[in-house]
């Protein structure tokens, strides 16, 4: 389905390990004055209970609402200049009433025409323009929070921070030197942020002669909180100004941390919270027209459905569903396989994605015990009706997370399946620093010509000290005909990071009846070792360079049975980057693949059994992601399955103000095999245009020779809050040539959805 021997104990990245455990940096932080105090202690600022809230304009000096709040400053840079005062300032007042919190942010610039706006989507990309962003860690448990982020132009960002991002980059909680991941493709409902997390909230900016203004109000009930009525939380935000390619926080992290290191936020102190009230109830209808290219069939269809949202407790949430509808989410991008394993793509359907990081267990993109994507889409991505199901998540106390989730999906008989039952329920302990231990069971029933299939998953995560980690799984899967005697899997990895390294070690074993039908395995029984070493140098006055990232990691995968290899990777390479925004990257790669079994690449080409050695010279880089017109590059020159390989994937982004983007993305691969010579071309055409930034137009053009198809998906939004609204997408799926691909055909669809707040 298309879803995308061990070093010795005197291994130098083990002598690494504990090198680097035994160096932990000390981090000057800062009165709101702007004075230093004592190394590790947090910024505090204290919220104001005002009678009536502010105007939400984007006006804050001018509102009298902020007038006796405290300022919340002193923002300290990680990049260019860790350590140093922010370059302007930045100033931060926060107030509530009984049913809101507001922040009222002003970012001061001395040259506001020098403010970057790139973008106006929602949850669009916040390091390539100015930005504001606001971590909540509302239960204070240093792992698990809330992110709302804006831009000049006032879009809507928000996500859902689980066990401090663990999974969300290659080490958990942003990319190199500090810099957040922004790929929502692997920010799914599996990693560590989910950016696919949409909440109820508002926001209002302004751009003056000052700089930047913005209010954030965000209602408590978009929220998740203990019990008690006064509380604390923690807190951190991050300002971004993107002409001197610079970050800065208000509680100063070390560079190799970005915001979703909540142990190090500050406080927010006084926040009475009102009882959580919160019934919320999202109906939704549908008309379709549809065209099937293969048979000639038209056909007119209309529907409906809902969504309910009960608190039952401040910090525990009933979602109910009835006839769900994913028809506004956007189409998957399309990826081509040159290799004989599955595919791994996101979950994106919003019902899956409110605490979708409490249900992950495992690797997310390699071994996922419970991927919610099995749920109502069948094995090449067309929709499942589901039925009805509900979930209840959240906590008991402080530091107990629970989740249970079912799902009744309809018969299908045109494809012959048959409605199924699906059962999620998951138990998290957290404890002190930044460790937790959790288990989960997960269940397919057994229905008319489907056998049953259940997963069992115990999971935990040790901190050592301030940069250390210990995180594992192991996991047990029943299948009827298949024996329990080898189907089970379990992973070991061991992390750190510091100023000037990041390391990890990992050890990965899948056996061969291992098979969680509700979860996502990129291969089969195999067991993998994988390292990484990761530094970080920053010159003091280089030819204008930022940052060295030099870097290697391996892995090793043998296949269970035999202890053959399956694949070997080794990747050293240099990330150069400038402070102008300018990078490049120069690597190479050194690699096996152990063919086991014959497979076609290609059709017409097959790979034989054998064991293939090659290298591959990697070169990649991208100008200023942040100017109106941008581009990048990667490509690959090397070996592939004893032949040759030639890989080039060009991309070039453009954009007018900041309601206008385009980006042109290309990849071509040229391979040269024994077996016989082919091409592929994979391109992608993007374009979006905000009228404002809850009214958008956005195009999706995919052309795909490998699987001989070409489709487009445009989609007009109007939206409300929390990503409902009235929504119109168009899809179009066609052949090449005569071929006719599953699929093919034309559809037209108009939802129109609505978020009654009927406690409010």
């Amino acid at each position: 389905m298309n879803l995308e021997m061990p070093h010795s104990s005197r291994s130098p990245l083990w002598m690494a390990l504990i090198l680097c455990h035994l160096a932990v940096p000390l981090v000057a932080q800062q009165t709101e004055e702007g004075g230093l105090v004592a190394p590790g202690v947090a910024p505090t600022v204290r919220a104001l209970p005002v009678d009536q809230g502010p105007v939400l304009d984007g006006d804050v000096l001018g509102d009298l609402a902020y007038a006796g709040a405290m300022l919340a400053t002193g923002f300290v840079q990680t990049r260019p200049f860790e350590g140093q005062l922010a370059s302007e300032r930045t100033e931060v007042r926060i107030v509530y009433t009984d049913d809101t919190i507001y922040f009222g942010i002003i970012c001061y610039t001395e040259d506001p025409g020098s403010i970057v706006v790139a973008d106006s989507r929602r949850d669009s990309d916040m390091t390539e323009t100015d930005s504001f962003q606001i971590l909540l860690d509302t239960y204070r448990d240093g792992q698990n929070g809330f992110i709302f982020g804006t831009n000049p132009a006032g879009i809507e960002y928000d996500g859902q921070v689980t066990n401090e991002g663990q999974g969300s980059g290659r080490f958990g909680g942003g990319g190199g030197g500090g810099r957040p991941t922004n790929n929502r493709q692997q920010r799914g409902s599996g990693g560590g942020f989910n950016l696919n997390w949409d909440g109820a909230w508002q926001v209002a900016t302004r751009v003056t002669d000052v700089g930047w203004t913005a209010e954030i109000a965000i209602p408590f009930r978009t929220l998740r909180y203990p019990e008690s009525e006064v509380q604390s939380w923690g807190m951190n935000f991050q300002r971004n100004i993107r002409s001197r390619n610079e970050q800065a926080y208000w509680s100063p992290l070390p560079r190799q941390y970005g915001l979703t290191r909540i142990q190090l936020a500050g406080m927010l102190q006084g926040v009475e919270v009102p009882p959580q009230r919160n019934l919320q109830v999202t109906p939704y209808v549908l008309g379709e027209t549809v065209h099937r290219t293969l048979g000639g069939d038209d056909s007119n269809a209309g529907d409906f459905g809902a969504d309910l949202k009960y608190s039952v407790t401040p910090s525990m949430t009933l979602d109910l569903t009835y006839n769900t509808d994913f028809a506004q989410v956007e189409v998957d991008d399309q990826q081509i396989n040159l290799d004989r394993f599955n595919l791994f793509f996101p979950e994106k359907r919003p019902f899956f994605l409110e605490n979708a990081g409490l249900f992950s267990v495992g690797q997310p993109g390699a071994v996922d015990v419970f991927f919610s994507r099995r749920i109502g889409l069948d094995a090449s991505g067309q929709q499942v009706p589901i039925m009805a199901g509900g979930r209840l998540s959240g906590r008991v106390g402080n530091n107990t997370n629970l989740g249970f989730l079912n799902m009744q999906t309809e018969s299908v008989g045109a494809i012959g399946l048959p409605g199924q039952n699906f059962t999620v329920a998951r138990v998290r302990q957290d404890l002190p620093n930044r460790s937790n231990l959790g288990a989960m069971v997960v269940n397919r029933g057994a229905s008319e010509g489907v056998e049953g299939n259940r997963a069992y998953a115990f999971d935990g995560r040790w901190g050592i000290g301030e940069g250390g980690t210990i995180s594992g799984y192991a996991s047990l899967t029943q299948t009827p005909g298949r024996s329990v005697s080898e189907a089970h899997a379990y992973s070991l990895r061991a992390q750190h990071q510091s100023e000037w390294a990041r390391l990890a070690l990992g050890f990965t074993e899948v056996a061969p009846n291992f098979n969680p039908e509700v979860g996502f395995l990129a291969r089969e029984s195999y067991r993998r070792v994988d390292g990484q070493v990761f530094t970080t140098f920053r010159p003091a006055d280089f030819m204008g360079v930022h940052e060295f990232r030099p870097h290697v990691s391996h892995n090793t995968v043998f296949d269970y049975r035999t202890g053959r290899h399956e694949t070997q990777f080794t990747h050293i390479d240099n990330h150069t980057e400038w402070r102008n925004g300018y990078q490049i990257n120069t690597g190479m790669n050194i690699t096996r693949e152990g063919v086991f079994h014959p497979f076609e690449i290609f059709p017409g080409v097959t790979v034989p059994v054998g064991t293939y050695d090659h290298e591959e010279v990697q070169i990649a880089g991208n100008t200023n992601l942040g100017a109106p017109l941008n581009a990048s590059f990667n490509s690959i020159f090397g070996g592939l399955f004893g032949g040759d390989r030639i890989t080039i994937t060009p991309s070039i982004g453009a954009r007018v103000g900041e309601a206008a983007t385009a980006a042109l993305e290309w990849s071509y691969n040229d391979l040269r095999l024994p077996g016989g010579d082919f091409t592929t071309n994979l391109a992608r055409m993007r374009l979006s245009y905000s009228v404002t930034t809850r009214m958008f137009f956005q195009a999706l053009v995919q052309y795909n020779d490998r699987a001989d198809l070409w489709s487009s998906n445009l989609r007009f939004g109007w939206l409300s809050d929390a990503n409902t609204g009235l929504f119109i997408v168009y899809n179009d799926i066609q052949g090449l040539g005569s071929v006719i691909p599953p699929g093919a055909g034309r559809t037209l669809t108009v939802k129109y959805s609505y978020l009654f707040d009927v406690l409010r």
